[in-house]
C-alpha cells in the first residue's frame, strides 16, 4: 500500500466517492479537491507519514539523520523540513508527516515535512539539498549534500533566530481548526505533531454540525477533555464549537461565530435547514453567544465579514475579537475592522485557519504570566494581539503598547515607534490612524530575514486609533491580491513559503481624548447600511415556523439600528 505503484493502481476504485468527500462549503481553495489516492490512504486508517511515497523498490538509499538545532543555544528545535534534488524536484520523506496533510494536491505544503529535533529517512544516493524553516521567528536553513556512494550521513541544521517574542510574552495561537476524512489515530498524529513544527504555541479544536458529514468531521469525536490532554511542553490545546447558520447550502445567514473555552456544547450547534437539512431559520447566534458567555466562554466571529449578524452582536457587546482569513475572503480590514473601530468599538484582531491548518496564520497576544487556555483567551480579549502568517509586528505610541489606551487631555503630538521583521520580504510597513496610512517604510534584507522600522510623531486633536500593518493582504475587498482586479494572480504579492499572501496587521492603541472615544459618523452609517440590507434579506430569504419567530431574529437588528441613529442624532 505504501508504494507508488500501489497507490496508483488503487486509483482506479475511487471515483465513486468524490460525493462522500465534498467539503463544507465554507472551505478555501486551498482544500477545494483532495488528492484521491490520499483519501484512499487515510480510509485505510494508516499512518499519515504512510502518505509520501518511499523510493522506487531496489533503488540504492542512505539513511540520513537530519537534525534541527537552534543556532544561537544548539538545543534541539522543531520545524519543517525539504529535501530537494538537483533539477529542483522535492523529495517524499516516507517516515515522516506531510505538511500538506488535508490540502489540495498541488499545495507547497506537500513539499515540506514536519520534523521534531530530529529523525532519519531514506533518500536516494545523489546530490540534494536539504532546507528547514522553524516557526515565523527564525531564517531558512540549508545545507548541500553529496550523498553518491554513502548507505548513511546525518545532517544538523541550524535555524538562526532573528526575534524571539516569547520573551516578550507574545505567544502564537490558532483560535480556528477542524479536521476531517482521517481516524482518530491519525487525528492523533496530525495534532501532535503539525502545529508543534509549525511553532504554535496554542491552539483550539472546535466542534462543528452538519448532519449528512458528521460521521466525516473527526475534531468531533474528541471530549473537551481529551483536546485539553494533547497538550504538552511548548503547546496548549484549548476547544470549543462553531456556532453557525446559513441560509441555503453555503449561503449568507446569520454567520458563524467560535464558542471557546466551553465546558459543554452550547446547543443547538449548527442553525437552520441551509445546514441542518431542516427546521427553521432560528433561533438567532445572540442566543447562543449569550449562553457561551454565562457559563465563560470567548466569542469570536469567524470569516471576515460574512453573514448578517456581525453588526448587530458588536454593537450589542456579545463578540470579544473578530477573525479574518480564517478559511474565508469576504471583506478586507476596511470592512471588517476599521468601520467598526471608527464607530467608537474596541475589536480584537483574530485568525485561525478552520479546515486543517493550511497556513501559517496566527494570532499572538501578549501575556504577562505563564500560557494556559484562560491566559491566552484574556489577552486576546483585551486586545493585545497581532495577525500574521508571516512578518513579527510592534508597535508604541508614546508609552502604549498595543491594546492599551492612552488618555490625552490636550491637543498633543505622540511619539510613535513601530518595526517588523519577517523570514519572507513583507515590502514595507504602514502606520494606519483611523484608518488612513499616515506614515510608512520599506522593508530592508538583514542576513536571511527583512526588517523595516518607522519613528514618527503623529498630531493628536481628537479620539482616534493607530495601528500597523504590512502593505498586503486585506488591503481590498475579497482579500486581493492573490489575484489582480482583472483576476489574474498578481505574481509581485509578497508570499510565504506555503504560497499564501503576506498579511499581518496589530490590534490598535486607542485615543480617548479629553475623555471622548472615537464616532465617526459615516462609519456609523454604513453599520445602519448593513442592518438595513440584512433586515430585508432575512425577511426575504430565512424561513421560519411563524412570525413571532421572524420578529425576535428580527429585533436584534431593529433594535442595534435604534441605538445608532440614536447616536447620529437628527
Amino acid at each position: 500500500m505504501n508504494s507508488l505503484h500501489c497507490r496508483l493502481a488503487a486509483l482506479a476504485l475511487l471515483f465513486n466517492i468524490s460525493a462522500a468527500l465534498a467539503h463544507d462549503a465554507t472551505m478555501g481553495a486551498h482544500e477545494a479537491s483532495r488528492d484521491p489516492v490520499e483519501a484512499l490512504l487515510l480510509a485505510a486508517g494508516l499512518p499519515l507519514a504512510a502518505l509520501a511515497d518511499p523510493p522506487p523498490a531496489g533503488t540504492p538509499t542512505c539513511r540520513l539523520t537530519i537534525k534541527l538545532v537552534d543556532a544561537k543555544t544548539q538545543r534541539p528545535v522543531s520545524g519543517l523540513v525539504r529535501v530537494t534534488r538537483a533539477n529542483g524536484e522535492a523529495v517524499p520523506l516516507a517516515s515522516l508527516l506531510p505538511r500538506g496533510i488535508g490540502l489540495r494536491p498541488d499545495h507547497p505544503g506537500r513539499e515540506w515535512f514536519a520534523l521534531l529535533e530530529s529523525a532519519t529517512v531514506a533518500v536516494g544516493r545523489e546530490p540534494l539539498r536539504i532546507e528547514s524553516i522553524a516557526g515565523l521567528e527564525a531564517e531558512r536553513a540549508s545545507q548541500a549534500l553529496d550523498l553518491r556512494g554513502k548507505e548513511a550521513a546525518e545532517v544538523t541544521l541550524a535555524p538562526a533566530r532573528f526575534a524571539e517574542p516569547a520573551r516578550s510574552g507574545w505567544r502564537g495561537g490558532n483560535t480556528h481548526l477542524h479536521l476531517r476524512g482521517l481516524s482518530r489515530a491519525q487525528a492523533d498524529e496530525y495534532l501532535r505533531t503539525i502545529p508543534r513544527a509549525d511553532g504554535l504555541e496554542m491552539l483550539f479544536v472546535s466542534y462543528l454540525l452538519r448532519p449528512s458529514e458528521d460521521a466525516k468531521y473527526i475534531s468531533n469525536v474528541y471530549t473537551p477533555g481529551e483536546i485539553r490532554a494533547l497538550s504538552g511542553p511548548g503547546l496548549q490545546f484549548g476547544w470549543g464549537e462553531e456556532h453557525r447558520s446559513n441560509f441555503g447550502a453555503g449561503g449568507e445567514g446569520f454567520g458563524h461565530v467560535l464558542l471557546l473555552n466551553l465546558p459543554r456544547l452550547i446547543e443547538p450547534v449548527s442553525v437552520g435547514p441551509g445546514i441542518t437539512g431542516a427546521g427553521f431559520d432560528y433561533p438567532p447566534l445572540r442566543r447562543g453567544m449569550d449562553e457561551a458567555r454565562r457559563v465563560g466562554g470567548t466569542v469570536i466571529w469567524c470569516h471576515n465579514a460574512f453573514g448578517f449578524e456581525d453588526v448587530p452582536d458588536w454593537l450589542g457587546g456579545r463578540l470579544h475579537a473578530h477573525n479574518i482569513f480564517d478559511g474565508g475572503n469576504r471583506g478586507g480590514y476596511a470592512e471588517t475592522f476599521y468601520r467598526f473601530l471608527n464607530a467608537g468599538l474596541k475589536v480584537p484582531f483574530s485568525t485561525g485557519t478552520d479546515w486543517f491548518i493550511y497556513d501559517f496564520a496566527r494570532v499572538y497576544a501578549r501575556l504577562n504570566g505563564p500560557l494556559t487556555e484562560q491566559s491566552w483567551l484574556a489577552s486576546l480579549t483585551a486586545g493585545r494581539t497581532f495577525i500574521t502568517n508571516g512578518p513579527l509586528l510592534e508597535l508604541h505610541a508614546d508609552e502604549a503598547e498595543i491594546g492599551d489606551t492612552l488618555r490625552l487631555d490636550r491637543d498633543r503630538t505622540i511619539q510613535t515607534t513601530a518595526r517588523a521583521t519577517g523570514r519572507t520580504d513583507f515590502k514595507k510597513i504602514e502606520l494606519v490612524h483611523n484608518g488612513a496610512v499616515i506614515a510608512e517604510a520599506p522593508s530592508r534584507q538583514v542576513g536571511g530575514h527583512f526588517e523595516a522600522e518607522l519613528k514618527h510623531p503623529v498630531g493628536v486633536t481628537g479620539p482616534g486609533w493607530l495601528a500597523l500593518r504590512v502593505a498586503g493582504r486585506g488591503l481590498v475587498s475579497e482579500g486581493l491580491p492573490p489575484l489582480s482586479a482583472a483576476g489574474v494572480r498578481d505574481e509581485t504579492a509578497a508570499r510565504n513559503e506555503l504560497d499564501e499572501p503576506l498579511f499581518a496587521h496589530t490590534s490598535p492603541i486607542y485615543l480617548e481624548f479629553a475623555g471622548r472615544t472615537l464616532f465617526q459618523p459615516d462609519a456609523a452609517r454604513t453599520l445602519l447600511a448593513d442592518l438595513e440590507a440584512s433586515e430585508l434579506a432575512i425577511r426575504t430569504t430565512g424561513r421560519f415556523q411563524d412570525d413571532a419567530q421572524r420578529d425576535e431574529v428580527l429585533a436584534g437588528y431593529r433594535d442595534a439600528a435604534a441605538a445608532l441613529r440614536r447616536k447620529l442624532g437628527p
